[in-house]
């Protein structure tokens, strides 16, 4: 498994979010980005996760809520990549991926759309 520090994997999800289009990040709303290292002991293999409502499902009743989250795990992520730049690629996958699923996207879409 590749060894990347935290504070460096942290950068790379920095840079993936900075690679969103400015008017897409102008659309997310009350969305907050964390990087975890390991993911729940039930899912060991999840890269990432969206937890939240979805922008396409908010309506009246929402306000005052804590923020929705995005979490990118670390460990996984660096087990199935061989080489630094596989990390980059994986990374900006799942960064999209889960910013995807903020906006209502289902996965059967990302994934006819080729984010599996």
């Amino acid at each position: 498994m590749l060894n990347i520090p935290r504070d460096e994997f942290e950068a790379l999800v920095a840079e993936a979010l900075d690679l969103i289009p400015p008017e897409l990040t102008a659309l997310m709303a009350n969305v907050a980005v964390f990087v975890e290292d390991d993911p729940p002991a039930d899912d060991p293999n999840l890269l990432g996760v969206y937890d939240g409502v979805p922008l396409t499902e908010r309506d009246g009743w929402y306000s005052g809520v804590l923020p929705d989250r995005i979490t990118i795990y670390r460990n996984p992520t660096l087990a199935i990549c061989e080489e630094p730049e596989d990390v980059v690629a994986e990374v900006e996958i799942t960064v999209v991926h889960e910013i995807a699923h903020h906006f209502g996207i289902d996965d059967k879409r990302l994934h006819d759309l080729g984010y599996d």
